[in-house]
């Protein structure tokens, strides 16, 4: 399901997902397909690691991300799932093929 909130999406993002919502700054941003596509390999992702346990891996990797490389979006952009959605965003037909735990291959 798709909500239009300026106010949970984060300062500098366009979009987040909070299973099983996806989130976006604006009503425009509904037709962004390669957006859409990135979030919904997120929900896949929440998914499989049972929704709770994907927030704190997430959060771990990101808070290691960030001691690496100092850099917030630097950090973001280096967290396995983040990787992996930017990866594959532009492929449609990903989600169709995608192997189950894909995630860890962005290690």
């Amino acid at each position: 399901m798709i909500l239009i909130s300026k106010y949970i999406v984060p300062k500098g993002y366009i979009g987040i997902t909070l299973f099983p919502f996806v989130f976006l700054k604006s009503k425009d941003l509904k037709g962004d397909k390669v957006l859409l596509n990135h979030e919904k390999i997120h929900l896949r992702q929440q998914l499989e690691l049972l929704i709770i346990p994907f927030y704190v891996v997430y959060m771990f990797e990101f808070l290691m991300r960030l001691i690496q490389y100092r850099n917030w979006h630097i950090a973001y952009k280096n967290v396995s799932f983040e990787r992996e959605a930017y990866a594959n965003e532009k492929d449609f037909e990903y989600l169709g093929s995608r192997p189950f735990f894909k995630f860890r291959t962005y290690f």
